[in-house]
């Protein structure tokens, strides 16, 4: 029978194949856009040789080779091969894979089994690889799109090694093109903008585009076509946005850092991003408004304003006109003036306020509405802030004993500028009433 199954193994002879399998790579050396992780000095490059695979977990985006290169490590290290679907694989098939494993461990062959999404199976079945790993019964290899630190469980990730696989870049995908051109005896029918465009149409990811290219070679089109005719026959692809995985916090990341830099193209850039992948406005409102009270604070107390009446206003108007007048609430916050000497003073006095337990108020500052709290000396040596000079006391309002606390260092920027100068000025009555 093996005289009917083509190199791969599991396609029948003369059946017809598409591209992505038809160029998938017959040796390590042949994978396109991973030499980070596979050259001579890269860890995989390392451990084949050293003659010393440990067990995997490839995180990455789709169509960027994770099970390709899996299935070329078990070549390498003459192990049998054995692909399962997080999605589709349960207990009781697990049970059968392991069994298996161990069959062939006692006929003398180790067992490469690669998993892929492996961040759907839940903490008990990760758990039930654990023991097979630790007796060599099987080398584990995973797949994942998810920030394996938040998907996987620590256990599974002490015993693996994480590996990043990268999206390709549109060299790499340039070259993918001509090894697809060269496998259907064509050229693509495409003048060189619409070529390129073909290529951003992938957004990074190799398989999309051989079958992108398949759909191309199909039309056996004369001449050649340009990127308006090209983008009539072709859907463009939905870059890859997830609202509730990787992707989602990587761009929010950059929007919150892009305006955090005082960069309003590159922050209306990622804010546009995350909208065009299905983001919901009100999230975004809701971070940038978070933006302002973290990164601008009192540098701009009006920013905060700017961001709650962009959020009100997408309320009225809902999309797309809404979206707008978060646009320009973005553009703001990237151009006033940065300060984070509020946010750093609210963590400092958390800290400090944890630290210090239930230490009470001095008594000075406590009210006494009765005989008794009178007798216990509340509100004995009070003075009202208001008949001191400069409507200012100096009095201590820390708990008695404890070291005065300095939270709130505000900067020379904005209208903190001038809050520094109020401070200033406390801190100098502050010294003066202390030396008498």
């Amino acid at each position: 029978m093996a005289d009917l199954f083509d190199t791969a193994g599991d396609t029948p002879a003369g059946a017809p194949r598409p591209l992505a399998d038809r160029l998938r790579p017959k040796s390590l050396a042949e994978v396109v856009g991973q030499d980070h992780v596979l050259g001579p000095e890269a860890p995989l490059g390392a451990m084949l040789a050293a003659g010393s695979l440990s067990s995997l977990i490839f995180w990455g985006p789709p169509g960027v080779g994770k099970t390709t290169i899996a299935r070329l490590l078990a070549d390498e290290t003459d192990l049998a091969f054995v692909q399962i679907s997080a999605i589709f694989t349960g207990v009781p098939e697990l049970r059968k894979v392991f069994e298996a494993a161990r069959m062939r461990r006692t006929n003398g062959q180790g067992t490469l089994l690669f998993v892929d999404e492996i961040h759907r199976f839940n903490k008990a079945q990760q758990d039930g690889f654990l023991p097979h790993m630790e007796d060599g019964t099987i080398l584990l290899v995973g797949a994942t799109t998810e920030n394996p630190s938040f998907e996987l469980n620590a256990a599974l990730m002490s015993r693996a090694t994480v590996l990043v696989l990268e999206r390709l870049t549109l060299a790499h995908l340039e070259l993918l093109a001509q090894r697809a051109e060269k496998e259907m005896g064509v050229s693509l029918p495409l003048d060189g903008p619409a070529r390129e465009a073909l290529l951003e149409m992938a957004d990074g990811d190799g398989r999309a585009l051989l079958n992108l290219i398949e759909q191309v070679a199909a039309w056996k089109a004369q001449d050649k076509l340009d990127v308006t005719a090209l983008t009539k026959r072709l859907q463009r692809r939905a870059a890859q946005y997830d609202k509730s995985g990787d992707s989602h916090y990587n761009l929010i990341s950059a929007l919150h850092k892009s305006v955090r830099g005082s960069d309003p193209d590159a922050a209306l850039y990622w804010f546009a991003r995350m909208l065009e992948g299905g983001e919901d406005p009100r999230y975004l409102a809701r971070r940038i408004t978070r933006m302002a009270v973290e990164d601008i604070g009192l540098a701009d107390s009006h920013a905060q304003q700017v961001c709650l009446d962009g959020w009100q206003t997408y309320e009225r108007l809902g999309s797309p006109e809404g979206e707008l007048a978060l646009a320009q609430a973005v553009i703001y916050l990237a151009l006033a003036p940065k300060s984070n000497a509020a946010y750093a003073a609210y963590k400092n006095a958390r800290r400090a306020a944890a630290s210090t337990g239930s230490e009470p108020p001095p008594k000075h500052i406590l009210n006494a509405p009765t005989g008794l709290m009178k007798e216990q000396g509340y509100g004995d040596g009070y003075e009202y802030d208001h008949d001191a000079e400069g409507a200012f006391s100096g009095q201590n309002y820390f708990p008695d004993g404890m070291k005065r606390g300095v939270y709130y260092q505000p900067v020379e920027r904005g209208f903190e500028r001038e809050l520094k100068k109020r401070l200033d000025w406390f801190v100098q009555q502050r010294e003066k009433k202390a030396r008498g």
